[in-house]
């Protein structure tokens, strides 16, 4: 059985030194105020960057590109390794399929080499739980035919359920209208969205206020998770409290603590914005 390695994109929005931990070899995507500089994912302090987008900052998103794929999975197959990529959803970003496009040139450069590419459908510590779980069953001795299986399993199983604090950022991407965002600010609506079986952002329901907001996506972890006393990551733009207050909520359910807390990236913050908070699990359904 051949060695393989684990490789991913910063759309998983797990911190650097963890995926090195984990031994996963990762591209950033890139980031660009309307200054011009281009940053990549990392280059700039978090602070930083959710207070330029608090300021009313624009910040424009790139994806990861093939050649920069190229160049990383290169490094392992010279190594005599093969390859399972794990990336971002192709409903909300190229990234996945600049992998794809580079894994196609060197099969061709590397015929007895397996390169196994899959898009995962989703985002930000959705991505993330789905590279941990291929991680831990890459410890238990899975080989990579075994564990590709198992990924794409339970795609289908993952669940991002979310809400943001101002909707002017999702109007901008053309997630909900003018008159949507508008209304948003004035009575207080919050959108509790999330990312459909096609990877796509869906919003689901209004509520009004932020606390309302939490205690929906509370609701719907402790009514679709396969196991409410399972494993849930929490995902945050810069709100900390906000996350541990949605830890405590589906902890009163009869929840367990979150296992992970995540600070939103550069990338999804760009779209999402400042105050996201976003929960994810395996649930009966996406």
């Amino acid at each position: 059985m051949s060695d393989y390695v684990i490789m991913s994109d910063t759309g998983s929005d797990i911190e650097f030194e963890t995926l090195r931990e984990w031994g996963v070899g990762f591209r950033g995507l890139t980031f660009h105020f309307e200054d011009g500089i281009e940053y990549r994912e990392g280059d700039m302090p978090m602070s930083e960057f959710y207070s330029r987008m608090r300021a009313g900052e624009v910040s424009k998103t790139s994806a990861v590109n093939s050649q920069s794929f190229k160049e990383l999975f290169e490094e392992a197959l010279k190594d005599g390794k093969d390859i399972l990529y794990i990336g971002f959803s192709s409903g909300i970003s190229a990234t996945s399929n600049s992998a794809m496009m580079a894994a196609n040139e060197l099969r061709e450069e590397y015929p007895d080499r397996k390169i196994i590419a899959i898009d995962t459908l989703s985002a930000s510590a959705g991505e993330g739980l789905v590279l941990h779980l291929a991680v831990e069953k890459k410890k238990a001795g899975a080989d990579i035919d075994e564990n590709a299986k198992y990924i794409r399993d339970l795609l289908m199983n993952v669940a991002h359920w979310f809400t943001v604090e101002d909707l002017v950022y999702l109007k901008r991407g053309g997630r909900v209208s003018a008159a949507a965002a508008f209304a948003g600010g004035v009575l207080g609506i919050k959108p509790v969205l999330h990312v459909d079986n096609e990877g796509k952002l869906i919003n689901m329901k209004k509520v009004r206020g932020r606390t309302q907001s939490l205690k929906e996506i509370a609701r719907k972890y402790m009514e679709t998770a396969l196991d409410p006393k399972g494993t849930y990551y929490i995902s945050h733009g810069d709100c900390l409290e906000d996350a541990k207050a949605l830890e405590s909520m589906i902890m009163a359910e009869g929840g367990t603590s979150c296992e992970l807390i995540t600070q939103i990236g550069m990338v999804i913050g760009s779209h999402a914005g400042p105050g996201t908070i976003a929960l994810f699990f395996l649930a009966k359904e996406r």
